[in-house]
């Protein structure tokens, strides 16, 4: 049976196994690793404002709509450039913009 005195928390564990010689440089590259590829997955509107960590409550509030125009909104195939833009600057992005690659050129696109 197990006592007070042999339980260790999920806290003092993780600051254990992170003081290993090592340890926090691979948990940094490995979180690194996983924004880049979040990054590289966001493939719809839903998960910008997600990455954001904003509710369609929230972007509605910011663009002065309702929550359910938001929602029609992330489903939409096609919207205006400064749509777009409200949009993302609601999610809390800084300097949005969209990057086309044309012939081996980046080719960055005002929004």
């Amino acid at each position: 049976m197990m006592s007070e005195k042999d339980f260790v928390s999920g806290d003092d564990r993780l600051e254990r196994l992170l003081r290993r010689p090592g340890m926090a440089e691979a948990v940094d590259a490995l979180d690194s690793e996983a924004d880049e590829l979040d990054r590289i997955h966001a493939m719809s509107l839903a998960m910008v404002r997600e990455a954001g960590k904003r509710t369609q409550a929230e972007i509605a509030h910011e663009l002065g709509i309702s929550q359910g125009a938001v929602s029609q909104m992330e489903r939409r195939e096609d919207m205006l450039l400064s749509t777009l833009r409200s949009y993302i600057t609601a999610t809390g992005a800084e300097n949005p913009r969209i990057i086309v690659t044309v012939n081996g050129r980046d080719v960055e696109l005002a929004i």
